[in-house]
């Protein structure tokens, strides 16, 4: 496969970067601009395709894991503070979309919604799923396997493998029946195979 000359430049940047974080392992490349915090706390795996635009951060203690074989398009915003943010392997992430861990807390009307702290939860996207265009993924979202979220989707509870999940707040509509082998749409599943958690 020939690569583009940015590409190339991307896969050298990536090497020089290498050091800075907490995995990153090759082939996978960066491309700019990029806004990176935290780089000690992120972990990148094999052939990881981070496109222009990137906004990654691993505040405090936070953590992102991301798996191997991920296409991350450009400008996504991935932010962490405090416990797991984990992408799994064989991951599409579509342009403009949004994964975190953390919400601002905001009860109090009397103090700017900036300062008054956080509520993390861990957020996992498991293996084989594909995040759509402009989609934000809210935290402590669990998506099973092979999830299709659909675009400009707002995303938050328990999925489980192979949903179809679209709509703000988004809900699963279709999920893949293991039995018949076939997409079916939820109200046709059976009531022994649950569809979405809270």
């Amino acid at each position: 496969m020939k690569l583009h000359a940015s590409k190339i430049g991307w896969i050298l940047r990536a090497i020089l970067a290498k050091p800075f974080f907490g995995t990153f392992c090759m082939p996978s490349y960066i491309g700019k601009p990029v806004f990176i915090e935290g780089r000690r706390n992120i972990h990148i795996g094999r052939h990881v395709r981070i496109f222009p635009g990137i906004r990654m951060e691993a505040i405090g203690t936070g953590q992102i894991q991301i798996g191997n074989n991920v296409a991350i398009e450009q400008n996504v915003h991935i932010t962490s503070m405090g416990g797991i943010l984990q992408i799994g392997s064989d991951v599409t992430i579509a342009a403009n979309a949004f994964i975190t861990n953390l919400d601002h807390e905001y009860t109090n009307v009397n103090i700017s919604v900036m300062n008054q702290g956080h509520i993390l939860k861990d957020t996992q996207i498991g293996d084989g799923c594909f995040i759509g265009y402009g989609a934000a993924i809210q935290a402590g979202t669990v998506l099973g396997k092979h999830c299709i979220v659909g675009t400009n989707a707002v995303v938050r509870g328990h999925f489980p493998d192979y949903s179809v999940i679209v709509g703000i707040p988004a809900k699963a509509v279709k999920r893949y029946n293991e039995n018949t082998n076939s997409w079916e749409k939820l109200s046709s599943l059976s009531p022994s195979n649950p569809t979405q958690g809270s």
